[in-house]
């Protein structure tokens, strides 16, 4: 079950369920986050808060999207209380670079390694939350707040200081902390956890600051449960030439750490449980042009697939 946020006419914004082609809206409902507060009001999940309000009114889900109607999947009425953040070196990759990734583990002295390498291996060993357990915590960045977050169909803004503007194709956990401090998660929704590369490259500790982009996430929520094996189709269009294409894995069975350990690591801390807040976390990714040796460019389209959470996510880049 799959739900989107839209530009209603007039109206303001409504929600409605993903059926097919059309979008079934959701009676009395005008926001993902109304949605979550009726959820601790009432006890009753999402998915059957859905099934109850779901009307007969419909919309054409393509008119929605070419009309720039849809929205951010989850938001903050206030933007300030919404968190962007991310974690990276969670995902195993393909099964060739898992092999190639696990016998440099093997031949290479430990004290050679580099920070990166330790830190991967380290969630290889230890990266599972089992049983209640926390595993070690991962690498962990910080984005913005809702003011850097970009619907799909949208423009991605990279600064005049930037040196690169790159996609990072992953899947974002979409949150609303409850009246009690307790994180409950929405769902899940496609990432594109933009950053820039080249300055990340400079220097390890430039990480921080080539974290603080725009990033986009949508545009439909997967409200059901994660499937353990996604494969997604990360493109970059020029015009209408494909100037770059890889497929990529994620979801649990394709990380080193798993998702319940991230979201241990994130929300153990008391300022991101605060009541009412709204948070969106990237879990890493596999694949990167930049890593391919890819120079994007000004209007540039990025478009990443997961055919599990609905339509593809689609930005254009715009350097500034």
């Amino acid at each position: 079950m799959r739900i989107v946020q839209f530009k209603f006419k007039e109206k303001g914004t409504k929600v409605a369920l993903v059926d097919g082609e059309k979008v079934r809206l959701l009676k009395d409902v005008n926001s993902t986050y109304d949605l979550s507060q009726r959820v601790f009001k009432t006890g009753k999940s999402l998915v059957e808060l859905v099934e109850a309000l779901v009307g007969d009114e419909t919309e054409n889900y393509q008119d929605l999207l070419d009309k720039k109607q849809i929205l951010l999947p989850l938001s903050h009425p206030d933007p300030y209380h919404t968190w962007v953040t991310g974690t990276g070196l969670t995902h195993l990759g393909s099964a060739a670079s898992r092999d190639e990734m696990h016998q440099k583990l093997k031949k290479s002295n430990p004290n050679e390694l580099t920070d990166s390498m330790k830190m991967f291996q380290m969630g290889l060993e230890n990266g599972k939350m089992l049983n209640g357990n926390p595993g070690v915590q991962p690498e962990w960045f910080y984005k913005g707040n809702g003011l850097s977050a970009i619907p799909s169909g949208h423009e991605l803004l990279s600064p005049p200081f930037a040196l690169d503007g790159g996609e990072e194709p992953e899947l974002a956990g979409l949150y609303v902390i409850d009246p009690d401090g307790k994180p409950f998660r929405l769902g899940f929704a496609i990432g594109n956890e933009f950053s820039d590369h080249k300055m990340e490259k400079i220097n390890y500790l430039y990480l921080a600051h080539s974290k603080l982009r725009n990033s986009a996430y949508g545009p439909e929520i997967l409200l059901t449960e994660l499937p353990d094996h996604l494969v997604g189709l990360s493109r970059i269009l020029r015009g209408d030439k494909v100037v770059w294409q890889k497929e990529f894995l994620t979801g649990n069975a394709n990380m080193s750490h798993n998702i319940a350990n991230l979201e241990y690591h994130h929300f153990k801390y008391d300022m991101f449980r605060q009541p009412g807040d709204v948070h969106v976390h990237y879990f890493g990714t596999s694949v990167a042009s930049f890593a391919d040796g890819i120079e994007v460019q000004n209007g540039d389209r990025f478009e990443i697939s997961i055919p599990e959470l609905g339509k593809p996510l689609i930005n254009t880049l715009k350097q500034v």
